[in-house]
């Protein structure tokens, strides 16, 4: 099985003080034969928040150097991202599902589901 991470897995697993990283943790562990995925958005995303909560306290080179460690450990795989908007699934009816819905339809475009901690995203994974 495949799994493209969204922006909130993604920093629950690379940050350990993260409210919900021993959630993911475990998760990835019990799925450790699963290939785990980030895009672009993920990535970018777990920067932009890294280095932007005050409570994480990451520059962005700081938070750029722990995605790259984090990528190496865990095995992640980057795929490219060739979805347009176009490719914006149906469900999408408001300005905050935007990125969740091209995540879903980048992962089942690529084989895989989105793991997201989100309940609510149609054809993800939600990570309990």
């Amino acid at each position: 099985m495949k799994y493209l991470l969204d922006v909130n897995a993604l920093i629950a697993l690379g940050i350990f003080h993260h409210a919900f990283h021993e959630r993911v943790a475990l998760w990835t562990q019990s799925a450790a034969t699963a290939t785990l995925l980030t895009c672009s958005i993920t990535e970018l995303g777990f920067v932009r928040i890294a280095s932007q909560a005050p409570n994480y306290g990451f520059t962005v080179q700081q938070a750029q150097t722990l995605l790259v460690r984090l990528k190496a450990k865990r095995s992640l795989v980057f795929i490219p991202d060739g979805n347009d908007i176009a490719m914006l699934p149906s469900w999408v009816k408001r300005p905050r599902q935007t990125t969740d819905g091209h995540l879903a339809q980048l992962a089942k475009a690529n084989g895989a589901l989105l793991a997201t901690l989100d309940e609510a995203i149609p054809g993800s994974f939600a990570i309990l």
